[in-house]
């Protein structure tokens, strides 16, 4: 009740702070439902919408800058992948079955893994999340046996963002407004025309080229600089990490991942931030590496060969050795890592296999930012995606957390119509802000902790740590817990 009134207070001060309308000499297009931003989030709210017979009624709307048509046809050969993969959980993946999407997606550039293994790169300990045998002789579904439970699927962006438009191309009802720019979001005109609706309290959505929108409810799906979010005058709360995720696609020795069935992705925790290859299809792996502004820039910089053993070594060599080749601003990474390979102890079954090719032009970085909205809604305004959170990519959870916000606002919207109700009004809108904003609050925190906490390259946190992480896998309950957590409760597939 406390968040209800302050989210009131801050949205009458809002109000009162800038009262502006919109032009409408031409009368806006009603709708029920307009989303800015043609992403996974927003997509996959569309989706939901249209595929459930409650809300299968409602008038809805698309806005999107990028031209989608390019999404449509979208198609790379099967050696190819894009650089910006994401994991989805099998709880995500249920969602994205459920409204129909599932089926859409190229299944053959989906890749599931069974295993992760996660370690300390200051002190070696080690945590390896991988699911027991289950006792009830049920698989995982989708034809994955007992002892192969799925963790979580690769798969490009883009073939999410695809299959989902492919979804809801098939399903129909969906107005795209595509390769146009949001000019302007206010309220409607004061006066109203004689027997027309008062959209005085409307968000109006103003389109490059003159059409306007009106909103009954008003979705922003439209990333970390959200119009909408801006619209509605919702703060919203955190930092920049002074770091930078580098991206790629790779290719790994021989058939890749051990050549065999179960799929592992290994991350491994350096000072200036975590290091992780996740499998793709075939001998091909996407790598996230969160770093230095400065290493970001000298990695991006190097050779393919030198790019190579940079990501090998990072995998492979101390702390100290990788600082060393951080410094070879010339190049030559390849040559100190095939020295020092030779007076370094290793465990080839601690390690991936082995890299030994990067796709060209797959090579990228962007900067790493936590931030937090001070709310998920406002008065004919919901948030989800990135424009309500952002959150370092350690974990891989940004994708999730806004398919999970997606699912949570398609039910709001549901119960409202159900029973009547207006969809856009806050009272309509809260439960679905109560829900998802603590949620997302718990696990931004423990993101941001877990950053912070391997950050520190000594001192008394490094052992401490390390205890903790080698009883997190001593103990097997605590242990499926977490996976438990990060597969998304259960991560029962279909």
């Amino acid at each position: 009740m406390l968040q209800l009134c302050r989210s009131c207070s801050r949205h009458l001060r809002t109000r009162q702070a800038r009262r502006t309308y919109a032009s409408t000499t031409s009368q806006p297009d009603i709708y029920d439902v307009v989303c800015v931003g043609g992403g996974p989030a927003g997509l996959s709210l569309l989706t939901a919408l249209r595929s459930n017979p409650t809300t299968a009624g409602l008038r809805v709307a698309l806005v999107e800058a990028q031209d989608l048509s390019k999404t449509r046809g979208w198609k790379l050969p099967p050696d190819r992948f894009s650089n910006r993969c994401s994991s989805f959980t099998p709880t995500s993946a249920n969602f994205m079955n459920t409204i129909g999407a599932w089926r859409h997606l190229q299944q053959d550039r989906v890749q599931p893994y069974h295993e992760m293994q996660v370690w300390d790169g200051v002190s070696g300990a080690r945590i390896e999340f991988d699911w027991e045998p289950r006792q009830d002789g049920h698989s995982d579904g989708g034809g994955s046996s007992s002892s192969s439970r799925t963790i979580a699927y690769m798969t490009e962006n883009l073939n999410l963002t695809s299959g989902l438009l492919s979804r809801l191309d098939e399903l129909g009802g969906t107005v795209i407004y595509d390769n146009v720019k949001v000019e302007n979001i206010a309220f409607g005109e004061e006066s109203e025309e004689d027997g027309g609706l008062d959209l005085r309290e409307w968000p109006i959505v103003q389109l490059t080229g003159g059409k306007q929108l009106a909103a009954r409810l008003l979705v922003g799906a439209d990333g970390a600089n959200s119009p909408v979010r801006a619209f509605a005058g919702i703060g919203s709360q955190g930092w920049d990490y002074d770091r930078h995720g580098v991206v790629a696609t790779l290719q790994l020795e021989g058939a890749g991942w051990g050549g065999d069935d179960l799929k592992t992705a290994y991350q491994r925790f350096l000072p200036t931030g975590p290091i992780a290859i996740l499998p793709l299809p075939g001998n091909h792996a996407s790598l996230v590496w969160s770093t230095t502004p400065s290493n970001a820039r000298l990695l991006k910089s190097l050779s393919p060969q030198d790019f190579i053993a940079s990501v090998n070594a990072a995998f492979r060599l101390g702390v100290t050795d990788l600082e060393y080749m951080h410094t070879l601003t010339s190049g030559g990474q390849a040559d100190e890592l095939k020295w020092r390979l030779e007076h370094t102890r290793l465990d080839p079954y601690a390690v991936p296999q082995a890299v030994v090719g990067v796709q060209e032009g797959t090579v990228a970085s962007f900067p790493l930012k936590m931030r937090h909205a001070d709310t998920y809604i406002g008065e004919r305004v919901a948030l989800v995606g990135d424009a309500a959170h952002t959150t370092h990519p350690l974990a891989g959870q940004g994708l999730n957390q806004g398919q999970a916000d997606v699912e949570s606002l398609a039910r709001t919207v549901e119960y409202a119509v159900a029973h009547g109700m207006d969809i856009g009004t806050q009272l309509s809108l809260e439960a679905y802000n109560s829900e998802r904003y603590a949620a997302n609050h718990v696990l931004l925190g423990v993101i941001d902790k877990l950053h912070k906490l391997y950050s520190v390259g000594s001192g008394p946190l490094v052992p401490l740590r390390s205890v903790g992480l080698n009883a997190v896998n001593a103990l097997r309950p605590l242990k499926r817990f977490f996976m438990e957590q990060a597969a998304g409760s259960g991560g029962k597939m279909f």
